[in-house]
């Protein structure tokens, strides 16, 4: 008997406690809402892009430095992508003769596939190029060089000469300057 009264009695009292807590639940979701609707009657905006900074220009003295290597002018080959124009086409045009993997012009990275000369098949080369800015400038370039040999089946990493990679970069700058006179000259 004290049994049966004592569960009449947790029934009763747990469906009161369950409606409290149901009639909570509501009450706390309709609070939750309300503040949410009255924050976007505040007028609340998303904070302002941050203003563009103008990247470091040369001197634009107008001098042969500035001619030669392009200043912070519409002729500097800037336009239309992310790097410099000249120094982008005169990095394709350089290394032409080795298959592209991927070519980004609004990064600027170039990266080759493994390259193997006919004159020496056991030796593979790779490159990335990576065009740093919108200037035609030496330090607007740095080149990666790859190289594995394979003596038998598998390819192994073998040194590169750091003056294989100052040749590559002086080419494509000698190019770049090329580009840049001839453009000068037809406008």
């Amino acid at each position: 008997m004290a049994a049966t009264l004592l569960w009449k009695h947790a029934v009763v009292f747990g469906h009161k406690a369950g409606m409290f807590i149901t009639l909570s639940k509501i009450a706390s979701v309709l609070a939750f809402a309300l503040v949410l609707s009255a924050c976007e009657s505040l007028g609340i905006a998303p904070d302002a892009p941050p203003p563009e900074e103008k990247p470091a220009s040369s001197s634009n003295n107008g001098g042969l430095i500035d001619t030669l290597f392009g200043g912070d002018t519409p002729t500097s080959g800037g336009s239309g992508i992310g790097v410099n124009s000249f120094l982008w086409r005169a990095s394709l045009d350089t290394i032409s003769f080795m298959p592209l993997s991927s070519a980004d012009p609004f990064g600027g990275v170039i990266i080759t596939d493994w390259y193997s000369p006919p004159e020496t098949p056991r030796e593979r080369v790779k490159l990335n190029v990576y065009i740093l800015g919108r200037e035609l400038r030496a330090d607007g370039l740095r080149v990666s060089v790859f190289r594995q040999t394979r003596a038998n089946q598998p390819w192994q990493e073998a040194k590169v000469d750091p003056e294989t990679v100052r040749d590559i970069e002086n080419a494509i700058l000698k190019r770049a300057r090329e580009l840049r006179i001839a453009n000068l000259r037809t406008q």
